[in-house]
């Protein structure tokens, strides 16, 4: 049984070029073509593909809104978003709809069919291109969360800390006992995942967490 594709893009260069490279594998039948959303919509309700191929901008319509939709109204349909937009946000937005997949347009002929291939088994697929940006987003991400979690009270003392202030002036300072601000000095040697102070002062200017 042939694996049945539908296409959503606006472009007729892009549209006609995706139905050459899919007319090669005899496992693949393109079911459609829709250059609006609005066409889109009303064609999905008379046959839905397998795998639909979604650009995220159509005239009269955002990828995330129609992908919402159809994956709501039909929920058998795979989404494979197919497009020239990079930005990481909106990659992560499509996949958390439920979206199966986000390739590019520039991917290769064989990477496009794999990605049929693999969304329609049931896997997920993510342009090669975009897969280690994803991944450093990530943890980019985590290492913000982490720093996100020190207090005010933590930034003030480690932007003290970079001025070179020893744990007594800094107590003198804030007016707080010298125990409190070890404490402190504790709790960001282990958030900050160092051993010293030459540490702390690398990752406060590495990461951003002291006014110049």
């Amino acid at each position: 049984m042939s694996i049945k594709v539908s296409i959503a893009d606006d472009h007729p260069i892009v549209t006609n070029g995706l139905v050459k490279i899919l007319q090669d594998f005899k496992n693949i039948e393109v079911l459609a073509k829709y250059a609006s959303g609005k066409a889109l919509l009303e064609g999905i309700k008379q046959q839905q593909p397998d795998i639909l191929l979604l650009d995220m901008q159509l005239p009269d319509g955002e990828g995330p809104d129609l992908a919402k939709k159809i994956l709501k109204d039909f929920p058998s349909v795979k989404i494979l978003v197919l497009t020239s937009n990079d930005i990481i946000a909106q990659v992560k937005k499509m996949l958390q709809l439920g979206c199966y997949g986000y390739l590019l347009k520039d991917s290769e002929d064989t990477v496009i069919v794999e990605a049929i291939e693999t969304v329609h088994q049931g896997g997920q697929f993510l342009s090669p291109q975009l897969q280690q940006r994803l991944v450093d987003d990530m943890f980019k991400n985590k290492q913000d969360k982490k720093h996100a979690a020190l207090t005010r009270r933590e930034k003030e003392i480690l932007q003290l800390i970079t001025a070179e202030l020893t744990n007594q002036e800094i107590a003198d300072k804030l007016f707080i006992s010298l125990h409190t601000v070890e404490n402190h000095r504790s709790s960001l040697l282990q958030k900050l995942q160092v051993k010293n102070t030459a540490g702390l002062v690398r990752k406060a200017i590495e990461y951003g967490l002291i006014d110049a």
